[in-house]
């Protein structure tokens, strides 16, 4: 069988992908170690949007499948793509070498659960561990060619970073 020849890094495309930026009730996000990085980086859900799917229904698959929960509504979206490139050495081991990176849309969710309702240990585990972080602290704790991107998503969704108001009325003495 012969092997094609890769496609250059420069010319090769952007993998069309989601980000999940996902909000418990205090206003922390969460955030995952992957299963697959060993320098204990953390991230946000995210991953590739099917053929066919549109941007938003990607976002709430990727949820169920790498979080385990569906129990969140969409709050937030950021109208545009963001792109970052992975290192070659990467991009030539990832995706079958066909893409130089990600261009993702971006969504903020509002978790609408119990902490037990979050299980990681789906089909195909992405997470080996998670915690609710402070959003401003994820852009330093993420692998570095995806600082950027998670920079502009916490300037983009600072304004959900924030206790959400509760639904019960206050009492007044």
């Amino acid at each position: 069988m012969k092997r094609r020849k890769p496609v250059p890094f420069a010319e090769r495309p952007y993998r069309d992908c989601v980000g999940v930026a996902l909000f418990n009730r205090d206003g922390l996000v969460f955030a995952g170690r992957r299963v697959d990085d060993a320098h204990g980086h953390w991230q946000m859900p995210q991953g590739g949007i099917d053929k066919g799917e549109d941007a938003r229904t990607a976002a709430l698959r990727e949820l169920k499948e790498e979080v385990g929960t569906d129990k969140a509504e969409v709050i937030g979206e950021i109208d545009h793509w963001l792109s970052y490139e992975l290192p070659p050495d990467i991009a030539d081991r990832v995706w079958g070498a066909r893409y130089r990176g990600q261009r993702q849309r971006w969504f903020a969710l509002r978790f609408q659960g119990e902490d037990r309702d979050i299980v990681l240990d789906g089909h195909h585990p992405e997470f080996a561990e998670w915690r609710w972080m402070p959003l401003d602290e994820l852009p330093r704790a993420v692998i570095g060619f995806k600082h950027d991107i998670y920079t502009q998503v916490a300037d983009s969704f600072r304004r959900f970073a924030v206790p959400a108001r509760s639904s019960r009325k206050e009492r007044r003495p």
